[in-house]
């Protein structure tokens, strides 16, 4: 995976493209809600948090240890959330997606799985990847129903796996979706914005 290059996927619903320091005071508008970071690792909800977050994600992708996208509404124009790529191996032709939030107003929407449709088209094309690993919470029931609804296989929880935001150990779910199984998802959960 080239880090360097600025990589924009786009379909019919959204439009992904690098994170930038600059999206700061868009981002505002949907980053300032306390309940998006209940389960996160750290938390970006009033402006210096925030700040602090573009600032890291910028850094690790500069350290190619994850490369941050801006998802962006395509039917308004505006500043959504943000997701990675992350723990890329290219050894093992595996990588995690995550570090994803988006805005109370564009939950349910379909705009998240349409996101993702981009980053998985791109990993087990572009990228050649055989694996696609996803993680959250245990306590993150939300985000779990999201990952089965879009066809991700549940693994198992790793206890006590990170720490989390307040010096919390946390316990994580581990989903993945492999190549075997991705045409089949692209065909059905993923049809509408697979044209």
């Amino acid at each position: 995976m080239d880090f360097a290059k600025n990589l924009v996927l786009e379909n019919s619903r959204v439009r992904l493209r690098p994170l930038e320091t600059a999206d700061f005071e868009p981002l505002k508008a949907v980053a300032f809600d306390p309940e998006l970071w209940r389960y996160t690792l750290t938390r970006a909800d009033d402006a210096v948090s925030l700040a602090a977050y573009l600032a890291q994600a910028v850094q690790e992708r500069q350290a190619e240890r994850r490369y941050p996208f801006a998802i962006i509404d395509r039917a308004s124009g505006q500043l959504a959330g943000s997701t990675s790529y992350y723990g890329v191996v290219p050894d093992d032709q595996r990588l995690s997606i995550g570090y994803t939030w988006v805005g109370t107003a564009f939950q349910r929407t379909g705009l998240n799985r349409a996101a993702k449709h981009l980053l998985l088209c791109h990993a087990f094309g572009a990228l050649g990847c055989e694996r696609v690993e996803l993680e959250t919470d245990s306590r993150n029931l939300k985000s779990q129903q999201a990952m089965r609804r879009m066809g991700a296989t549940e693994e198992g929880t790793l206890r006590r796996h990170r720490l989390t935001q307040g010096g919390v150990r946390r316990d994580t779910v581990i989903f993945s979706i492999i190549r075997p199984e991705w045409d089949a998802l692209r065909h059905s959960v993923f049809a509408e914005f697979d044209a």
